[in-house]
C-alpha cells in the first residue's frame, strides 16, 4: 500500500471499501468504530432466502439497510477467496457452504472485505469495535476471530438500549446491542473507564462522615497482608499487627498529618490502643466503579432528547466517548468507516483525537458537516469525493440523480423530502415535486414559514418555474427556490421576477419570491439563497462547551 497516513481530519464521501484501499495507509489508523447497517427486523426466512438470481444492488443507499446476493456480492466472494490469506479464504467458502447465497451472505462478504482492509490500516497498538446486534453478530464473530486472531478477542460488551420491547409476546424481548471489541496485537492500548459508585454500595460501606469537607468516607485495614519486619514499629501507642504495618513511618505521619488516620478512642476521647487505627478512603477521591463488559448506564436516545438529530440509527455521544477513551489517546487517529450521522467523529473531536470518516450518502456528509460545525464553530476539516466544480456536478447527476438531489440541497441547507428521512421512496404528501424544505420563524406568532426548494438536473424551461410558483401560492410557503444544474432561459428569469417579494415583518426586509439558483454559482459563491436567518432547518448540534440542553430536529 503506497497511501501515504491522512494527516488532517477528512470526511469521505463515497463506498468505504474503495475509500480504505485508495487513501487509507497501512497501520496509520488508532481506533476503528463500526456501526454497518443491517436490516435485522427482517425475517430469518427472508434472509436466508436463496437469491442467487435476483437482479439487485449489494449497495447501501440512505439508511437502506437491506443487503442482496448478486453479481457485485459475486465478485465481492471471489476477491476474497482468491486474494487474501489462506485462512480468510477457506472461512469465506465454509461460510458460503452453510449460509447459502442470500441476503445474509452478501452482508457477511460485504463486512469480510471491508474488515480485512480495516485489520490492514490499524496500527499495531490499535483496537476496533464492531457495533451490531443479535441477528448476525455469531457470524461476525466468527470472521474476526479469523482476521484478527481468536487471542486478539477482547470483549463482548452488551448495551443496554432500551427497557421493554414488544416482541416480548413470542420470546425474551430484545433490549440490547452487541459491540465486539477486538484489537490488532498484545501491544494495543487500554485505558479502564470508571462509572458511578453503585448507590447500594455507598450506602453499606461510605457511612463516616467528619464534617470535615472531606466527605463520606469508609475506614480500610491499615495492616500489611504480608510479613514486613521493617513495619513492625509502634505508632502513638498502638502495638503493631501481627505481620506489621502497612505503611513505613514517614508515610504514617504524612497520612496522620493529613487526617486521614482513624484512631479508636474511648469515652473521654483517649486513644483505646487495644483496638486498631484504620485508613479512611473518602468517596470523592475514588475513581468509581470499574466499568464492565455489561452496559446499563448510557441511555439510548429518545425523540424528546436534546442530543438527538433525527438519524434512524442515531447513538448517543457518551457511548462513543467511553469507546475513544478507553482505547485511544489524544492526538490518535479515529477511523468510522459507517459514519451515519457522524457521532464517533464528534465525540472523536470533542475528545481532541484526530478522525477520518466516510458515508456513502451525501445526505449523512451533509449532516456530518452541519453538526461538527455547529459544536465546533472554528473546526477545520476537508471534504473529499464532492463535487467541486461543474463538470463534477453533471457526473453525479448522471451517475444518481438521487445522490444529485441530496448533495444539491446541502448547498443551501435544505431537509430533504419524499420517503422517511430523505429516502428514495416515492415524494409523498402535499408537497409533490418539491425536493427540500427550509423552516424559519418570522414574526411573534412563533409559527414556522417555509422555503420550499425545488431540484433539477436536466431540460428545464419557463414552465418548471410557474409550476413552482402555484405550488408556493398553493402550500402558503413564503419563498420558492429553484436549483438548477443548467443555466435558465430570459423567460424563466422574467418569470421568477414577475412573482413578487416576500415581506420579512421580523427583519423588515424584502426576499424575493421565487429565486433561481444555479449549481456553478452556488459552487463558486456568486450566489445564495435569500431569506430571513434560518432555524431548524438541519436540527443543531449544541457547542461543545456548552450543555447539549440548547439544541434545537434534523428529520421531524
Amino acid at each position: 500500500m503506497t497511501s501515504q497516513p491522512i494527516t488532517e481530519n477528512t470526511l469521505f464521501y463515497g463506498d468505504n471499501l474503495d475509500i480504505l484501499r485508495q487513501y487509507i495507509a497501512d497501520n496509520s489508523v488508532d481506533l476503528v468504530y463500526l456501526d454497518p447497517p443491517f436490516n435485522s427486523s427482517r425475517n430469518y426466512n427472508v434472509l436466508f432466502k436463496d437469491e442467487s438470481g435476483k437482479d439487485s444492488e449489494s449497495q447501501i443507499t440512505a439508511f437502506e439497510d437491506t443487503w442482496h446476493w448478486n453479481q457485485a456480492a459475486e465478485q465481492t466472494y471471489n476477491d476474497l477467496v482468491t486474494d487474501s490469506a489462506p485462512h480468510v479464504s477457506k472461512m469465506m467458502e465454509a461460510l458460503r457452504d452453510s449460509i447459502g447465497t442470500n441476503q445474509m451472505m452478501a452482508y457477511l462478504v460485504m463486512m469480510a472485505s471491508r474488515l480485512v482492509e480495516l485489520h490492514r490500516v490499524l496500527k499495531s497498538t490499535g483496537s476496533l469495535y464492531l457495533h451490531c446486534d443479535p441477528t448476525a453478530s455469531h457470524y461476525l464473530k466468527i470472521i474476526l476471530d479469523v482476521i484478527f486472531s481468536p487471542q486478539n478477542f477482547r470483549n463482548e460488551i452488551i448495551w443496554k438500549r432500551q427497557s421493554a420491547h414488544s416482541d416480548a409476546k413470542y420470546k425474551f424481548a430484545d433490549v440490547a446491542d452487541i459491540i465486539l471489541f477486538y484489537v490488532k496485537s498484545k501491544e494495543a492500548k487500554f485505558n479502564p473507564q470508571y462509572g458511578q459508585h453503585d448507590a447500594t454500595y455507598v450506602e453499606k460501606f461510605y457511612r463516616f462522615d467528619d464534617n470535615d469537607g472531606r466527605g463520606l468516607y469508609r475506614l480500610d485495614n491499615i495492616a500489611s497482608p504480608n510479613p514486613r519486619p521493617n513495619m513492625m514499629y509502634e505508632w502513638l501507642g498502638f502495638s503493631w499487627p501481627q505481620k506489621g504495618w502497612r505503611y513505613q513511618r514517614e508515610t504514617m505521619q504524612r497520612l496522620h498529618d493529613e487526617g486521614r488516620i482513624y484512631y479508636p478512642r474511648h469515652k473521654d476521647g483517649t486513644f483505646d490502643t487495644t483496638k486498631r487505627p484504620a485508613i479512611k478512603r473518602y468517596l470523592q477521591e475514588q475513581e468509581g466503579s470499574i466499568i464492565t463488559n455489561v452496559w446499563i448506564d448510557i441511555h439510548p436516545l429518545h425523540s424528546s432528547d436534546a442530543e438527538r438529530l433525527g438519524y434512524p440509527t442515531q447513538k448517543p455521544l457518551s457511548l462513543l466517548e467511553r469507546i475513544i477513551s478507553a482505547s485511544s489517546k489524544p492526538g490518535d487517529v479515529v477511523l468510522d468507516p459507517f459514519c451515519g450521522c457522524g457521532t464517533a467523529i464528534a465525540a472523536a473531536q470533542k475528545l481532541d483525537r484526530k478522525w477520518i470518516g466516510v458515508d456513502i450518502t451525501h445526505l449523512s456528509i451533509a449532516l456530518q458537516k452541519y453538526r461538527l460545525e455547529a459544536m465546533f464553530p472554528s473546526i477545520k476539516f476537508k471534504v473529499r469525493g464532492e463535487p467541486t466544480d461543474l463538470g463534477a456536478a453533471r457526473q453525479l447527476a448522471q451517475e444518481d440523480r438521487y445522490q444529485f438531489q441530496w448533495w444539491a440541497l446541502s448547498l443551501v441547507r435544505a431537509k430533504p423530502l419524499g420517503g422517511q428521512d430523505g429516502s428514495k421512496e416515492g415524494k409523498k404528501g402535499k408537497d409533490k415535486g418539491i425536493d427540500g424544505v427550509i423552516a424559519f420563524i418570522d414574526d411573534v406568532t412563533g409559527k414556522a414559514k417555509r422555503v420550499l426548494v425545488q431540484v433539477k438536473s436536466g431540460h428545464v424551461k419557463s414552465g418548471d418555474i410557474r409550476d413552482l410558483r402555484g405550488t408556493i401560492q398553493r402550500e402558503q410557503a413564503a419563498i420558492g427556490a429553484f436549483i438548477t444544474l443548467e443555466s435558465p432561459s430570459r423567460d424563466m428569469i422574467t418569470e421568477s421576477v414577475s412573482a413578487g417579494f416576500y415581506h420579512s415583518v421580523g427583519w423588515g426586509q424584502d426576499y424575493p419570491r421565487i429565486q433561481i439558483l444555479t449549481i456553478d454559482d452556488l459552487l463558486h459563491g456568486r450566489a445564495q439563497l435569500k431569506m430571513p436567518p434560518q432555524f431548524g432547518t438541519f436540527k443543531q448540534a449544541s457547542r461543545v462547551q456548552r450543555s447539549i440542553a440548547e439544541q434545537p430536529e434534523l428529520f421531524g
